[in-house]
């Protein structure tokens, strides 16, 4: 019987007169293969026969992660298992040939040994590593090795480090396409500008629980740039502190935005003519007004945060921005404290998009309460190609027939400004 989520790799002896396939084929299948066991398994293959032997010094992928060392971990920080991970690490990387490591992954904690775990990421980069995953757990400010930032094959680089990250005087990567950095402290401006500046040909920029506590004006400027995310920490100062970083993005060909967390920077985007979607998640809503753009080409939006009195104004505000919405979707609703009358100032000059765009509105969580039922019924009224409202009601309202019932007939009373409009409510 076989144990839910575990693999097992089966050699089976079927004679003297048997023929080893495998074996037989040539060594760049071979590496294919080994590319998708882990490296610890990988070099046990050594010990099938002497076609083996030298095999795995060549295969293209490594992955190394100490996280088995600390699954039953005691009170003594230093297990002998660290000690025996060093060393197997130490000998894959020195038994390896001259060949180029295609992607290199390493997970671990720094403390044990730093000099050793900066050797072997320099290694990687010597053997012409292609995709960098670096994750590492520090007590200490550990530096990368410069000549990451200066490599001639890499085309992606992930690093996840709970410290500042310190870069050398010159950073040249002609060759990334994708850079994802996590929990990370930017140093200064003028590192951190450096970085983004000397990725020539980056599509894809992640940056996860990023301190930018140290910086005060970052411009992110790419004609290349496809896709941005940028997941903030909190900050409980006051709007007003001195954490607030203005970040620039001028990046006209991006077509996917995505921002989560509470804005305490600054955010300015100056140039994303080109964008298609856009998620914008804001728990908390800040009192200071943002630029916001023109998205012409936005299409779909997904708003993830939960609508108060504060922000009900800047949602139309943004929406007038985005002439082309076609589909709209609300995952939590308007807060009890929003207050709208049919009559609003708010309705008296609609967003293009709901009166000749929209065509799908998705309303999560609906609590059936005046201001959404006010939102809903503007919609309708007004929104000229709409085809589809999906109402998805929170337990209180799906579970009160009666509430439910007068939901249903206020919003299906209302005269709609398209009559091939379809209303549901789950």
């Amino acid at each position: 019987m076989s144990g839910i989520g575990q693999t097992r790799y089966v050699i089976q002896d079927t004679g003297q007169d048997s023929v080893d396939d495998i074996s037989q084929l040539p060594d760049c299948i071979l590496h294919h293969i080994l590319s998708f066991i882990p490296t610890k398994d990988v070099v046990k293959t050594a010990i099938l026969s002497k076609r083996w032997n030298n095999v795995w010094t060549s295969v293209s992928n490594l992955d190394f992660d100490d996280a088995l060392l600390y699954a039953n971990e005691t009170e003594n920080r230093y297990p002998p298992e660290e000690t025996c991970f060093i060393n197997f690490v130490e000998r894959v990387l020195s038994l390896r040939d001259a060949s180029n490591i295609k992607k290199f992954r390493l997970s671990c904690r720094v403390f044990f040994n730093a000099p050793c775990i900066h050797s072997w990421i320099a290694s990687a980069v010597m053997h012409n590593v292609q995709k960098l995953d670096i994750c590492l757990f520090v007590d200490d400010p550990f530096v990368l090795p410069s000549s990451v930032f200066c490599s001639q094959t890499l085309t992606s680089l992930k690093v996840e480090m709970n410290c500042v990250l310190e870069f050398p005087a010159i950073i040249y990567l002609p060759y990334l396409k994708t850079l994802h950095l996590s929990l990370v402290t930017f140093a200064n401006d003028g590192s951190t500008q450096k970085l983004f500046s000397g990725c020539p040909v980056l599509e894809e920029l992640t940056l996860l629980d990023c301190e930018w506590l140290n910086l005060k004006d970052i411009t992110i400027a790419s004609s290349t740039l496809k896709r941005l995310t940028i997941d903030d920490l909190p900050y409980f100062g006051p709007p007003d502190g001195p954490k607030d970083c203005k970040i620039k993005i001028f990046t006209s060909n991006l077509v996917y935005l995505k921002y989560t967390g509470y804005p305490s920077n600054d955010i300015f985007v100056c140039d994303v003519s080109s964008l298609v979607k856009a998620y914008i998640s804001v728990p908390v809503p800040h009192e200071k007004q943002k630029e916001v753009a023109s998205h012409v080409n936005l299409t779909r939006l997904d708003l993830t945060m939960e609508f108060r009195k504060s922000t009900i104004e800047a949602l139309m505000k943004f929406l007038k921005c985005c002439p082309n919405l076609q589909s709209l979707f609300f995952s939590e609703g308007f807060n009890h404290d929003v207050c709208l009358v049919e009559n609003d100032l708010v309705w008296s000059s609609l967003p293009k998009c709901i009166s000749s765009r929209l065509k799908m509105l998705t309303f999560k969580n609906f609590h059936g309460n005046d201001a959404e039922i006010c939102f809903l019924k503007c919609v309708l009224q007004h929104a000229s190609v709409l085809k589809k409202m999906n109402i998805l009601c929170c337990e209180n309202v799906s579970g009160d027939p009666n509430r439910l019932y007068e939901v249903r007939k206020a919003l299906l009373a209302v005269s709609k400004g398209s009559k091939s409009c379809v209303v549901t409510f789950s």
